[in-house]
Parts: structure tokens; sequence; C-alpha cells
């Protein structure tokens, strides 16, 4: 490393920038402004050359010119050697200070780590075996003002990983692999979808009434209309609006959802679903679909249905099992809740159980406690828990055979809810009276409570067709088909309080 290479080791911040500020005024003093726009046409990525030359021997120098740009994240020998970081990998180039014209050589004396080049060069095998482009062209395309992290071991902080994501980008290659995992696997979900004559759509994601789910949402005021609105925390509603309409007979939307909510390992206040309603099924065919997305878009992007997740090995074979949330509820507990359809002795079951129901309103909130403190961690292989209670359940159409429950389902994999999906309601009387019982859990304390939304109802009164609704929490898929711990990995910039 030359004398004006800054080392983020050993010198403290000031000291970077001055070292680079030094490296930036000779740049400049070369008539070089790696700031003033440029541009650099980019003929091979770093990926594509190590397969195309992958049986390239040992010393052998090729006739073949090609232009790389990328990230310096090694500086060696004064830049004989740089170590250029593009999108698909990493390219050496080698400088041969004994064959480069002076303007090339001052302008390599004064690089740093991290700063953007282009090389235009040709391809050689090292007698070491380092693929290498020859440097005989230099561009600079981008200057660093600080320095990347350490090269070998990246960001250590796990909060700075988070709140800098592009520094933990450049330093850390799985936090790469995974974010486009995550991208790949939106892509694989649309083209599933569109396969399969689903129309995308886009719904607003500022709602005058909030609806769509049990959900605390944001507020926010529209100055021109003086009116307060809600970031959307479901496209439900306007979605089921499209089917009423006959846009299609089949649409979804990929979309960004907003709670005022808790954060967890796998709970971000800003999430991703994927969201659909197909008119003349039910939610027999929505389970099939969400089985068929799920599978098909592991397959497209890892090429396989085995995935290793919170320890355990998870199998995405089809078909999962499907199983009632009752009876999965009697097989760990022995307590039949349908036989207790009375609130208070529900409640007193669930507290002989060491479950905490204080705060549940009704028997399907004691239902859905029980349930997530005595059965949720034990559904390890992928499963449709099915028929959920109709109190906790407003949106959807009541059973056909059992009055407490609704034709609903929620698919567990490893712990954790991955979908949701119904036959959809769409009598717009009982709709107004589920609605008005959701009004009455917000007037006795209950802050998620579904609001009146006279708007859908009016929809609804124009005729709803036989419609099977889905919802895939897409951040929670891409941590199982990667194996990540916490939502936070997933998502580029999660939701972080501010530092102090």
């Amino acid at each position: 490393m030359s004398k004006n290479q800054t080392n983020s080791e050993n010198l403290q911040p000031t000291d970077f920038r001055a070292a680079r500020a030094a490296n930036l005024a000779a740049l400049r003093a070369s008539d070089i402004d790696p700031f003033a726009p440029a541009s650099f046409e980019v003929s091979a990525k770093a990926d594509t050359l190590q397969i195309k030359y992958g049986s390239l021997e040992n010393g052998v120098v090729t006739e073949d010119h090609v232009a790389v740009a990328g990230r310096i994240t090694s500086y060696r020998n004064s830049g004989m050697f740089i170590d250029l970081l593009d999108d698909s990998g990493k390219i050496q180039i080698f400088s041969d200070k004994k064959t480069l014209p002076e303007n090339i050589i001052s302008c390599l004396a004064v690089l740093d780590l991290g700063d953007w080049i282009g090389v235009r060069g040709i391809v050689r095998r090292t007698p070491r075996g380092e693929l290498t482009v020859n440097l005989q062209e230099l561009t600079v395309l981008g200057k660093a003002m600080t320095p990347p992290p350490e090269k070998f071991h990246g960001l250590s902080d796990v909060d700075t990983r988070y709140r800098h994501r592009e520094y933990d980008l450049v330093g850390n290659e799985e936090s790469r692999k995974t974010l486009r995992a995550r991208f790949s696997i939106i892509r694989a979900l649309r083209n599933f979808m569109d396969a399969r004559g689903f129309m995308e759509v886009e719904t607003p994601m500022l709602h005058v009434t909030p609806g769509g789910a049990n959900a605390k949402p944001f507020i926010t005021h529209h100055n021109t209309l003086n009116m307060d609105l809600y970031l959307r925390i479901a496209p439900e509603l306007h979605l089921k609006r499209l089917i009423v309409g006959g846009l299609a007979d089949k649409v979804y939307e990929i979309n960004r959802c907003f709670r005022n909510e808790g954060i967890s390992t796998r709970h971000n206040p800003e999430f991703t679903t994927l969201e659909s309603y197909e008119a003349f099924t039910d939610y027999h065919g929505a389970m099939q679909l969400a089985e068929e997305a799920i599978v098909e878009s592991a397959r497209a992007v890892f090429g396989k249905t085995d995935f290793e997740f919170r320890g355990h090995t998870v199998s995405l074979k089809t078909p999962f099992r499907r199983a009632r949330m009752t009876d999965l509820v009697q097989e760990q507990t022995g307590v039949d809740f349908l036989t207790l359809p009375d609130v208070l002795k529900a409640k007193e079951a669930a507290q002989k159980l060491g479950v905490d129901v204080h705060i549940c309103y009704n028997w399907g909130q004691v239902v859905e406690a029980v349930f997530g403190e005595k059965v949720e961690e034990a559904l390890i292989q992928p499963v449709h828990v099915t028929d959920l209670p109709k109190d906790i359940s407003p949106l959807a159409q009541g059973h056909r055979t059992e009055p407490l429950l609704t034709e609903r389902f929620e698919t567990f994999i490893a712990g954790w809810e991955f979908c949701n999906g119904f036959s959809e309601l769409s009598d717009p009387v009982e709709q107004r009276a589920r609605f008005a019982a959701q009004m009455a859990q917000r007037e006795a304390g209950d802050d998620e409570a579904q609001t009146l939304d006279e708007d859908f109802i009016h929809a609804l009164e124009l005729g709803l067709p036989a419609t099977g609704g889905l919802g895939i929490g897409i951040d929670r898929l891409v941590m199982l088909l990667t194996g990540s711990e916490t939502i936070r990995e997933v998502i580029a910039f999660p939701t972080l309080r501010p530092r102090g």
C-alpha cells in the first residue's frame, strides 16, 4: 500500500478524510474529476469472465480485450494489483508500470480503497492461477471519501449493518446474496402469478378508512384536503372492489403494507406481501395456489424444496397438511373448544392451560390465544391451519357446517405464519354486521379491531362473486428460503430507532 493509501485500521476518521481529500485534489490537478458525469461502456462482468475463461491455463495471455468496472476492494504493490468488485463478483486488475503511460501511473498512485474505476485491457491467467485483466486504459468513475469496511470481516456492529446497509453490502457477500435472492423470489412470484392468468394491479397506499386486516394503522395528514389519511394496512378491500367491477377474474398486487405495531425478528412496521383474489373459487383453491406459489418460487430461485430454517430441515413438498385450528388445539391440549362456545367457559379452560386471556374480548380470540401459546411452535413442516373462528375473521365467509368458524386458513412453517386466505365474505348485510362487531371491540379497547368501510359495503351490494383470497408474507418467505434468522436481514433498510 502506498503512502497515499488510507488504512481503516490505523487512521482516525479525520485522517481518512484528509488523506482522501489530498488524493482527490491530486486527481483534479490532473484534470480528473471523479464526481463529474462520466460514462463507461462495460463489456463483461466478473462472473461471466470467470466462466468464459475457466479453462484458461496458468500463465496464458489472450488477445481478448474487455472493459470492466467496479469498486476497488484491494490495492497491492502501489496499484500493481487491484481487486475490482462489480455486482457479480471480483476480478483482478494488473498494472504493468513498465508499459503504462505516466498519466495512468500517477492516477493509480492516488486511488483509494472504495473508489470506482473502469478498466480496459486484455485477459490473462497469472502463473499462480488468478484470472486477471491487464490494464491498458483507466477511467475514474467515482471517489470514496470514507473507506469501505475491512474486507475480511465487514461490519461487526449489527446495528450499523442495518442502519448503513450500503457499507454492509460492500463488505458482506452474504448480505448481497440474501438481498439478491429476495428480489429473485419476488420476480419468481410475479412470473408464477402472471403464468396463471392473474392480472397485476395497483391499489392506494393512502386510505380514508383503514381496513383489510386487524391492525393499528399509521396516521398522516393531507394539508390541502385538511383530513387525516391512513397508510394501508392491507390492500384487500380495494382488490375485491376490482373483482366486483369485473376488471379481471384474477388480480394480484405485490404491495407495501404498514402497521403501527411492535418490532421483532419477524415483524417490521413496513413489510411486503403478495395478495391475490380469484373469482369462482374458495379457500381450498387459495390453499392450492399458496402451495404452488411457494414451491415454484423456491424451485425457480434455488432449484430445491428442502431448506434449513430456525434449526429445522423444512420440506416444501406438496401437498401440505391441512388441519382445523380447533383440532390442532385439541391435539396439543386435550381441550375441544368447539364444545365450549361460551366465552367465559372458554377463558376458564384457557386459564387452566396456563394461557393469559384477560385481554380477549370473545371466544375466537381465546381460541387464537391458546393456539398461539400451545400449538404454533410445534408446526414445523408446512401445514394449512383451517377453519379459523368467525370472531377473528371479519372478512371471511362463514363455515358451511360450523357456525362458530369461517372458511379461512393460515399457512404455518417452522412455527411461523406465512400465508392467510379466505373464502371471501360477499353478503353486504353480514359484512356490515361483522364490521359492527369489530367497532364494538374498538369501543371496548381493542385498537386493532377494524372500522366500518361504507365504500366497501356499497361495492358488495353491487355483487361480489364467489372468490378465494390469498396473502403471502414475502419477507418471511425470503427468510425461510435464505435461512435468515431475522427479518432485518431480508429488508434492505429495516425500520430502526434513531441513534441518540
